[in-house]
């Protein structure tokens, strides 16, 4: 029942398992909001929480968020302000039983509304008999392969199970594994009384959920220009003002760090984009090429004009499952020739390792090109620390690594010395995605205070049969020139740094580095278009990246998204590079060099 309000606020205060503690009480005393997502989840959080389910029945769930909730509890509620999370994690009834009772230490007597039913760790066996598959939506590899390895298997449910508990009126909903946008979708179809196939609402409000769902990336937090951000002390956290036609504002709370501008606004909706036309969710595709987005005064970002088709009629499964084991170790290494020294011991290292059974080895030098290899055009340095990693089916052959790390400090050139000591094997755990049936699986909601409950089960899952519309796009399969071409091009003097004319944003989806690219203005745009394509930015990375590299272009924010694939040494746990989630690819894209013209980079200027 929508409530007639014509406009609601919904602020974010975390974007991950470890964000800025102090996001909540920042939302809650900055200015009156009438909703709060956080999102603790990623894929790999989910058997985290199931390893500590197991040594504890009564964990398996954020419980940073407790200590978090307290100090403003009570303000919330007085406030009517309703926070909405996905910290259940594998345990959302337990910690709904941890928030009740901190809510007693408080004298305080809230309705806790809780979605569960993502969780089919249990169910699998009985859902295969019953026609899911869960092969792998990437690879089309059997799930047999997996089975009897799996730890954590879980839906990603949409917002409609959320806008049920909402009907409840609770003061806060804790979910399992809801999607990152669904709990910010969740109360704009509450209160305004959005149809299920409204899509272009609907999508609307998947936009604003992905503006939300990171946190400060949305308010100057990895921002490309992050000199313009003039403090980064008590970084005001993103906000939504959205009206019951589907467009909103983004902006931040006053006298907060950070900024709000149409390029953080740009950023952030580039950073996991995907296909722009068919960014995928349980209840909708949104079609991001149609966003629209204009200043609105200072820190102020206007959003419209958004499009959206008909959903899937299967739900997203993550899993995580063993994959064997892994193990780092590394040694400082000082100049001079710093370089030469660690090279020299990388070769004695691999040397007295050449008889263990690996299955993959890696070195790095941190310091000088570990996050991009020769893209970082450096020769020298003062110091590198020498990251030495290999990943093997069982542990035997890597403890036996371990020893040899600390032998290396008298075996080689002088100057070195060893930090942390032997390292430790540790266990891979390896992501498994997958699709399964809507009608298969139902979700389930739970709303209860002290002393009373209620349960019963969510239906309103919208299916439909969902048709993928065209993108322009390019594709390239392999590289076309070495490294040594270009890199020749930063002693170049006609060459510009491509940062002159864009911003970028990067970041992981499994084995997959997204890169977004924004031009600065039209003109800028125009030469990218031409110039910074698939094959291009697969020359740049084919030390890195050994998939193809696919170019969307998203003409109506002068952008393009690149999916680099098979770029990240497995992606999560199982990669033995220091930039697992490739955070840095966009600075490294950045940092490269072409031919501009002088009124490409004199339109930027005016800019």
């Amino acid at each position: 029942m929508a409530s007639g309000k014509s406009k609601i606020t919904i602020g974010n205060a975390g974007g991950y398992w470890g964000d800025d503690t102090t996001a909540l009480r920042r939302q809650v005393l900055g200015g009156h909001l009438d909703y709060i997502s956080i999102d603790f989840l990623a894929e790999i959080t989910m058997s985290i929480m199931q390893k500590q389910r197991a040594r504890n029945p009564a964990s398996g769930f954020a419980g940073d968020m407790l200590p978090m909730l307290e100090e403003v509890f009570a303000t919330m509620m007085q406030r009517k302000t309703v926070l909405i999370t996905n910290a259940g994690g594998v345990n959302p009834e337990g910690c709904a039983e941890a928030i009740i009772q901190l809510a007693q230490k408080l004298g305080l007597r809230p309705r806790v509304g809780v979605v569960y039913g993502d969780d089919i760790m249990n169910s699998i066996p009985d859902l295969q008999a019953r026609g899911a598959k869960l092969a792998n939506m990437e690879t089309g590899e059997s799930f047999d392969t997996i089975a009897n390895r799996v730890q954590a298997a879980n839906i990603y449910f949409g917002a409609w199970p959320v806008v049920d508990a909402l009907s409840k009126q609770p003061d806060i909903i804790v979910t399992g594994r809801v999607t990152d946008t669904g709990i910010t979708l969740a109360p704009m179809i509450h209160e305004f009384g959005w149809a299920a196939n409204d899509w272009d609402k609907i999508s609307a409000g998947i936009v604003a959920g992905h503006l939300l769902e990171c946190g400060a990336q949305s308010t100057g937090g990895n921002f490309t220009d992050w000199r313009k951000v003039k403090s980064f002390k008590n970084i005001g956290y993103p906000i939504v003002e959205v009206n019951s036609d589907a467009s909103f504002v983004l902006t931040k709370h006053a006298n907060t760090g950070g900024m709000v501008s149409v390029d953080t606004a740009r950023e952030q909706l580039f950073y996991e984009m995907g296909n722009p036309r068919c960014y995928l969710t349980p209840d909708v595709v949104a079609d991001f090429s149609t966003i629209q987005l204009k200043p609105q005064g200072e820190d102020r970002v206007h959003v419209s004009g958004i499009k959206g088709f008909e959903p899937t009629p299967l739900y997203k499964v993550s899993m995580a499952y063993t994959d064997g084991f892994k193990i780092l170790g590394q040694i400082l290494i000082s100049g001079p020739d710093a370089r030469e020294k660690a090279e020299l011991f990388s070769n004695i290292f691999w040397e007295r390792c050449a008889d263990l059974q690996l299955t993959e080895r890696s070195t790095e030098f941190v310091g000088l090109n570990a996050c991009h290899r020769s893209l970082s055009h450096r020769t020298e340095t003062g110091e590198i620390v020498l990251k030495l990693g290999a990943r093997a089916t069982t542990e035997a052959p890597l403890k036996k690594f371990s020893k040899i790390i600390p032998a290396l400090i008298l075996s080689g050139p002088a100057g070195v010395a060893v930090l942390g000591g032997a390292p430790k094997p540790a266990e891979v755990v390896s992501y498994w995605p997958a699709l399964m049936q809507k009608e298969l699986v139902s979700p389930k909601i739970l709303i209860r205070d002290a002393s009373t409950e209620e349960r019963f089960m969510s239906t309103r899952t919208p299916t439909a049969k969902f048709t993928d519309p065209a993108v322009e796009s390019q594709k390239a399969e392999s590289a076309t020139e070495g490294v040594a071409a270009i890199a020749a091009a930063e002693t170049d003097p006609a060459m510009n740094l491509l940062r002159r004319i864009c911003l970028a944003r990067s970041g992981d989806k499994g084995d997959t580095c997204n890169v977004g690219v924004m031009a600065r203005s039209p003109e800028a745009f125009a030469f990218l278009r031409e110039h910074l394509t698939a094959q291009v930015v697969k020359n740049m990375f084919q030390e890195l990246c050994h998939g193809p590299v696919v170019r969307y272009t998203v003409a109506n924010m002068d952008g393009f998204n690149f999916l680099l694939e098979r770029a990240l040494g497995g992606g999560g746990t199982m990669t033995l590079r220091s930039d697992a989630q490739g955070k840095t690819f966009a600075q490294a894209l950045l940092n490269q060099r072409m031919r501009i013209p002088k009124s490409v980079l004199d339109s930027c200027e005016r800019g």
